[in-house]
């Protein structure tokens, strides 16, 4: 009997409306078009705009989408992971929330936080539940309403994040296609380079921690940038080691959209080519949690059946990690 992979065999995303340019980000704070260009990529970002809007607001559309191009119905959902670091609530999950929003009565869930990799950790996790034959249906989200703790006073992280979800459906394959190969790292040492100062146990919201404006996201971006850089290229490298694959046997390599010089230095150390790099920071900026599905869903049309796909993250606190997948359709 072949062994049953778990498959990608729909994908879907939305973003805000509303565009923030870099322009207007110039009248916000002390920086300019060019500077930001240059270090990051970033022309714009979207931002969801609206009283009493979260996360789930956003990864209803790109779920009902996903539904509506696979022809089926939410009831049919057998689990929701849902991958963000910007959850409606502490409690309950977003997943519950969103079950409920989309009529998923049939599913259970739950949250999955691990900054920007959070995805690729999804990924991996609800593969197994595919592949041990419990569950047929499995949702993947990853969304993040990163305006919500980003710090517009801060032209140091304002400049990087915006709002975005994408949702994948994994399936049941037996022809081959489907997750092939993960490697999922992590290293609390790097907490103090990259976290949010309060909202948890540790440092519960007080009058003192909203006043000193520590319930946004605070980076020291040389010293994530130096850990992002070797990293993620070389957890990339390392699964197509693993797997034999040459440069030339990747059709796609779809990195996390952090910083254009990490993605670039991705792309060189794996020998893929510039032709093959799926790149849409310019215009989203970094969506944390959201980045590689909505590379996912705006390359879907160029993907073939049968294509080698490798995929790559690095995340805050810190997460990193990459998976090799063959596209299913």
């Amino acid at each position: 009997m072949s062994k049953i992979h778990a498959a990608i065999t729909a994908v879907h995303a939305y973003v805000p409306d509303y565009i923030l340019t870099n322009q207007e980000l110039e009248t916000m704070v002390d920086t300019n078009d060019e500077w930001i260009t240059t270090r990051t990529g970033i022309k714009e970002r979207r931002i969801l705009k609206g009283e009493g809007l979260g996360t789930s607001d956003m990864a209803v559309p790109a779920v009902n989408g996903l539904l509506k191009k696979r022809g089926i119905g939410a009831e049919e959902i057998d689990l929701i992971i849902f991958c963000t670091t910007t959850p409606d609530f502490v409690f309950p999950a977003t997943a519950n929330i969103l079950a409920d929003k989309i009529g998923a009565k049939n599913a259970w869930g739950y949250d999955l936080s691990a900054a920007c990799s959070g995805f690729l950790f999804g990924l991996a996790t609800g593969s197994q539940f595919i592949e041990s034959g419990k569950y047929k249906k499995v949702l993947i989200i990853g969304g993040d309403k990163m305006s919500s703790i980003t710090n517009y006073q801060d032209r140091a992280t304002c400049i990087i994040f915006g709002d975005g979800c994408g949702a994948v459906l994994l399936e049941p394959n037996d022809e081959g296609n489907g997750i092939i190969d993960s490697i999922l790292k992590s290293d609390g040492s790097g907490v103090p380079y990259l976290h949010q100062k309060a909202g948890g146990s540790v440092k519960p919201a007080s009058h003192e921690t909203v006043d000193a404006r520590e319930h946004y996201a605070y980076q020291e971006g040389q010293a994530v940038f130096k850990f992002a850089v070797t990293n993620m290229a070389d957890v990339a490298a390392e699964v197509m080691e693993r797997n034999n694959l040459k440069a030339e046997d990747i059709a796609w390599l779809v990195p996390h959209q952090a910083n254009k010089r990490i993605i670039d230095a991705t792309a060189n150390r794996t020998g893929v080519s510039a032709d093959k790099v799926i790149i849409n920071i310019e215009k989203y900026g970094n969506t944390t949690n959201a980045t590689i599905p909505l590379c996912l869903w705006e390359w879907e049309t160029k993907f073939k059946k049968g294509d080698n796909l490798i995929l790559a993250a690095f995340g805050g606190g810190f997460t990193w990690g990459s998976i090799y997948l063959k596209w299913a359709y």
